[in-house]
């Protein structure tokens, strides 16, 4: 992972910084808290709740130090309303041409999926319906090729 860009939109840049500052300033406060009141229970050898407070720590602490890798790698892109293919920032209107359903759909970085937005459906730059759009234009009709043996053809609306 020496150097590998995280391309994020300006919202999820923002929501990375606010992450962050949530773990390290409540969250991680929180679990030093939960890791004392275990100590004073007494023995640490068979203290459940030590061992889950530890537990937690570390998990916390892997996520702050991922967070943290990707606010040092990131790369902000810019919505470019001239540009007419699909790119980060995009707003998609696609049709399923197999069963003729349509979704809007907000193109992302990799690591802005897990946002919520209960008005746009997110999806990842780096999966394979992303990765079938980049670069294509309204009108396109593309192949969608997922890991599992599934094909799907994709017409790009608008």
């Amino acid at each position: 992972m020496a150097n590998e860009k995280f391309y994020v939109t300006q919202e999820g840049y923002n929501d990375l910084v606010n992450e962050h500052e949530n773990l390290v300033h409540k969250v991680r406060q929180e679990v030093i808290v939960e890791l004392q009141e275990a100590r004073a229970q007494g023995d640490l050898s068979e203290n459940a709740d030590y061992d889950a407070a530890k537990s937690k720590q570390s998990e916390i602490e892997a996520e702050i130090q991922d967070i943290e890798y990707k606010l040092r790698n990131y790369k902000v892109v810019q919505k470019n309303e001239k540009v007419s293919s699909v790119q980060i920032e995009s707003v998609v209107t696609l049709t399923n041409l197999s069963n003729q359903v349509k979704m809007t759909v907000k193109i992302v970085g990799p690591t802005e999926t897990d946002l919520s937005d209960p008005n746009l459906f997110k999806i990842a730059s780096d999966c394979p319906l992303g990765k079938a759009i980049l670069g294509h234009l309204v009108g396109d009709v593309v192949d969608v090729e997922a890991p599992k043996p599934y094909k799907v053809k994709i017409e790009i609306l608008k």
